[in-house]
């Protein structure tokens, strides 16, 4: 089941957070690097539900917080109408279609609160979520040389965006269409 998150789901999301960063090199944080306390974590959650352009998906299995998906909107003006995305699923719970999920759900969410760009950036050799981000109908917009150092060696990074009202590509002349 894919829904927004909960106040209440705090300590479920820092656990999810916390076992995501242990399992792959792909995510932000190293293994025991994160140091988000439950109650920053309630405070951060709470943020995120009173900003119109910022919400966290969470897909729930098993009774359980299995992936998640931030819509981390800005607070400036001319960025309102463009936010960038955070997503991660537990591997045990890959190839079932629960990122699919996550990206279809922020889709709606998103046409209902007037976001017209999304954004992401992915670790270049990250295939698996290179392949989802395609499908969902992202395009590389550019790189990111050296943007991480992952144990111990320098990793390049894709800049992927989406572009969800079609004015937008014809206002903005120098926005690559191509895939």
């Amino acid at each position: 089941m894919i829904r927004e998150i909960l106040a209440s789901d705090a300590a479920a999301f820092l656990a999810l957070n916390k076992e995501l960063d242990r399992e792959t090199a792909y995510m932000l944080y190293e293994e025991n690097e994160r140091a988000t306390t439950l109650e920053q974590q309630k405070k951060m959650i709470t943020t995120f539900l009173k900003m119109p352009n910022s919400t966290i998906l969470v897909a729930e299995q098993d009774g359980q917080l299995v992936g998640h998906l931030s819509v981390i909107g800005g607070s400036v003006n001319r960025k309102k109408h463009s936010v960038y995305l955070a997503v991660g699923v537990l591997q045990s719970y890959g190839n079932r279609g629960i990122g699919t999920a996550l990206f279809e759900e922020m889709e709606k969410w998103a046409a209902q609160s007037g976001i017209k760009r999304v954004e992401l950036t992915v670790m270049t050799h990250n295939e698996p979520a290179i392949s989802l981000y395609k499908k969902m109908g992202f395009k590389t917009e550019g790189k990111k040389i050296c943007s991480l150092v992952v144990d111990g060696k320098s990793v390049d990074e894709y800049y992927m965006g989406k572009v969800f009202e079609k004015t937008c590509l014809k206002t903005c002349g120098s926005m690559s269409t191509e895939k």
